[in-house]
């Protein structure tokens, strides 16, 4: 990176992002150290205008940025850092600096939708994901069928609690059985997406 640190005397913005629910969790300043110690030990050093010092985010609580990746903005003064955090990353003990929940339900997909490619990878032993794979496309489909009338059937007769939990497992046998023909669920999102675009029009 050719980071411009002369425009604030020394120092760069860090934005830092969690990169699973893709929150902004914090702000804070890098110096030229505080960036290369960030690269080199995988967790998020800042400077301490404050203080006048480097200080790694969690070497006392804990609770600690775990890089996952960092950009730079077009202007190259300004970073973009996405983590793991380790529990809270307030001072205040709130998930953010701006006293949100860090948590994005939808983004759960994602999570799932990556462990299920792992377990397709992978192949362990013991697991009910690997034994559908194994099973091959006319029983995933038939899983996927099977799930998508229970879910109908709670709708039409059952429970509100039922309902969610049927729809539950028709989401992830479809991630499944995508997952085995090279798809995922953001393949569907995007075809979600362009349909809702004013020049979709029905194939």
């Amino acid at each position: 990176m050719s980071l411009n640190f002369e425009k604030l005397n020394g120092l760069v913005p860090a934005i830092i992002q969690d990169a699973d629910t893709a929150k902004v969790l914090m702000l804070g300043f890098m110096n030229q150290e505080a960036y290369d110690l960030t690269v080199q030990s995988g967790k998020v050093t800042f400077f301490s205008r404050t203080r006048q010092c480097l200080w790694t985010k969690g070497e006392e609580s804990g609770h600690f940025l775990h890089v996952v990746s960092i950009k730079e903005d077009c202007d190259h003064d300004t970073l973009l850092i996405q983590v793991h955090p380790e529990g809270p990353v307030c001072h205040t003990g709130t998930d953010t600096c701006w006293g949100e929940k860090n948590e994005e339900p939808m983004h759960f997909l994602k999570t799932l939708q990556d462990f299920i490619c792992q377990r397709y990878h992978e192949m362990p032993e013991g697991s009910y994901t690997t034994s559908l794979f194994q099973s091959g496309v006319n029983k995933m489909a038939q899983k996927v069928g099977e799930e998508a009338v229970e879910t109908v059937i709670e709708a039409c007769n059952g429970t509100g609690e039922r309902l969610i939990y049927e729809g539950a497992d028709l989401i992830y046998h479809l991630i499944v059985l995508l997952t085995s023909q090279g798809y995922r669920i953001e393949d569907l999102v995007r075809e979600l997406e362009e349909r809702h675009t004013a020049t979709w029009k029905k194939h």
